[in-house]
């Protein structure tokens, strides 16, 4: 019964879409307020039986009932539960269920929490949201049914794919979907403050808090999924630049260029067309995304591979919303003022520069992921790897940080040139020594050299709008985005260190045969059995020594049996200076094992960036929440 009720909700849960985008309408072109308030109600139900079918799917995984398609192909009655439960979204279903539940869920916290819209442009706002839901509804429910029956029901599942038995399962779609339901919310207010011509501060201000909510989730989602890929595929890598990959860095992308000039036109009033036509972009990207993932096109871990019906719909969806959405700006793109001007030498020109060179690296990632696509289709093949993006993305992302840097040291607009290079002094004072420092004592190439450099001087950048000022009356803001571009000065040092001084070792050796990687010298003790609780395997001991200091590393071979695989397990050490990553091979025949052994200098950075780039984004959006609370409240008393 449980999987008919969850069908019985997501039926009604897309009438109420239905409804919620005619009531929009309605009350919009008759100007009814008595059917504008009741959008907010429908648009409340909507999410909760939005929530009510997600979780119900989740209760017929838990339940193994193996009478439901999804279960059989997806999960298997021995897996542990916290893989069945996180497997109702390990695949296309249930993943485009949890997509729409945030979305109904992100619809209904609009029609509760904003209050600070004109009542007109957050109906078109809600209208705006019934429309993109109403879409995928209608995906969910006529090309890809989670609560699909069988008959006869099978004896058991096929199991879920190894590579997702992981809790990062558990975490990291989540998040992404989060990070892409919070910029669909900001294409919404886009479209809502086109409709009834309301492109301004206020409108921005409204927009600012789920934009940055979103940048918060896409950046923990990737960089929770590029460590999960990092130790859980046993590749010793960390990005790939594979497609799907790209398709969670394009929004994330977009949602900074979108971040920085919706600050611009919230708190200076500029740069209107620039951000309607980001947040377009931006949502466009994670439709991209959506369509690569589950069109079939690609052959990926990440990928849920389907039948081209499905990815036709889609597509259809992402010319529908996006050609629909780039008519209405072309159509009201007239009606938006210009908004307040602004000296070349001032913060927001380098807010601009900083959204042309973050808008050149997002074309760039999105030709170098498509352009093979679009070759296969006229039957060429051909790849574009890691040392293309490398090549062309590196020196572009390089002088992005020099903007950065700057960006912050600018004075709102009108500054003075030589005044921002003595506030720039000692940034570059410490870039230039460490790029020498490290010519003469650790040479190495072009690009890591500058990234170590860059990444030193925008560590002092990042923390210098601080200086001289009181840390207690210090808005909470602004420790925000210092603490963000200290993570993005961390995380670049991290990719610099890895890309400079990781080194690599594939052996074959016996039993008490030492091998060495970095400083450190591997003894391949021993190799037996082990038994998980749905996989069996083979487990080496692994002894690392560096001086006095002794490491017992297990990597596995793993076996499951549901469905047939057998992977990698990765086991890395992790110490104050770098990590130590081991995989365990195959044997070849002559008594040897197989090892590949990684010593990876202060790669952690890399995800110690990311998280202290979350961090910033936190604190940031409680110190504006905690802004306007205050001013409400001395309004209210007032």
């Amino acid at each position: 019964m449980m999987a008919e009720a969850g069908l019985a909700a997501l039926w009604f849960a897309g009438a109420l879409a239905a409804l919620q985008l005619a009531m929009a309408a309605i009350g919009l072109r008759r100007g009814r307020d008595d059917v504008m308030a009741a959008t907010r109600a429908v648009a409340v139900v909507q999410g909760v039986l939005a929530t009510l079918a997600m979780a119900l799917l989740i209760g017929v995984f838990l339940a193994s009932d193996m009478s439901v398609k999804l279960v059989v192909e997806n999960s298997h009655s021995a897996k542990p539960w916290i893989y069945k439960f996180a497997g109702s979204w390990g695949n296309h279903e249930g993943s485009m269920l949890l997509w729409v539940t945030i979305l109904g869920l992100a619809g209904g916290a609009v029609a509760v929490l904003e209050r600070r819209l004109p009542e007109r442009t957050l109906i078109a706002t809600l209208g705006a949201q019934a429309a993109i839901a109403l879409g995928f509804y209608a995906f969910l429910l006529f090309a890809s049914n989670p609560f699909a029956r069988l008959a006869p029901a099978p004896a058991d599942g096929l199991g879920l794919n190894p590579l997702l038995q992981d809790p990062g399962l558990a975490f990291h779609p989540p998040t992404l979907y989060i990070g892409y339901v919070g910029l669909s919310v900001a294409f919404s207010f886009a479209v809502g403050a086109l409709v009834t011509r309301d492109v301004g501060p206020v409108f921005a201000r409204a927009m600012r808090r789920w934009v940055l909510g979103a940048w918060i989730f896409l950046t923990l989602g990737i960089t929770a999924g590029s460590y999960w890929a990092y130790y859980d595929l046993g590749w010793g890598g960390w990005w790939f630049w594979d497609p799907v990959e790209n398709a969670s860095l394009m929004p994330w992308l977009a949602a900074t260029a979108l971040l920085h000039s919706v600050s611009v036109l919230a708190t200076r009033d500029g740069l209107r067309a620039w951000t309607i036509m980001l947040a377009v972009v931006a949502f466009s990207m994670s439709m991209i995304g959506t369509f690569l993932v589950r069109s079939g096109i690609l052959t990926s871990v990440h990928a849920f591979a389907v039948d081209p019906t499905r990815g036709a719909f889609i597509l259809a969806l992402l010319g529908l919303y996006i050609g629909g959405a780039l008519a209405l700006f072309a159509a009201r793109i007239g009606t938006v003022r210009i908004g307040n001007t602004f000296e070349l030498v001032s913060r927001e020109a380098g807010l601009v520069l900083n959204n042309l060179l973050l808008s050149v690296i997002l074309g760039l990632v999105l030709i170098f992921t498509l352009y093979p696509l679009v070759a296969a289709g006229f039957g060429v093949q051909l790849s574009i790897g890691a040392p293309v993006f490398d090549r062309f993305i590196g020196p572009i992302a390089l002088l992005l940080v020099i903007a950065m840097a700057a960006g912050p040291l600018l004075r709102w607009r009108r500054d003075d040139a030589s005044e921002l290079i003595e506030r720039l002094f000692w940034p570059i004072a410490v870039a230039g020594c460490a790029g020498a420092a490290l010519v003469l004592f650790a040479p190495m190439g072009i690009l890591p050299l500058a990234g170590l450099s860059l990444a030193a001087g925008l560590a002092v950048a990042s923390v210098a709008p601080l200086w001289k000022r009181n840390p207690r009356r210090t808005p909470l803001f602004t420790y925000g985005m210092v603490v963000a571009h200290l993570g993005i000065a961390v995380s670049l040092a991290g990719m610099a260190c890895d890309s400079a001084f990781t080194e690599e070792t594939l052996v074959a050796v016996h039993v008490g045969e030492p091998a060495r990687v970095g400083p450190y010298l591997v003894t391949l003790d021993g190799i037996g059995p082990v038994i998980g609780e749905n996989w069996s395997g083979l487990e080496a001991k692994l002894t690392a020594t560096r001086g006095d200091d002794v490491i017992v590393l297990r990597p596995q071979q793993r076996y499951f049996s549901d469905p047939p695989t057998t992977t990698s397990h990765s086991a890395i050490a992790t110490l104050w200076d770098g990590q130590l990553y081991t995989v365990l091979g195959a044997a070849d025949g002559t008594g040897r094992w197989q090892l590949r052994l990684w010593w990876k200098p202060f790669v952690t950075l890399i995800w110690l960036g990311g998280a202290l780039i979350a961090l910033g984004g936190a604190l940031s959006l409680f110190g504006r929440l905690r802004r306007e609370r205050r001013s409400a409240t001395r309004q209210a008393w007032a």
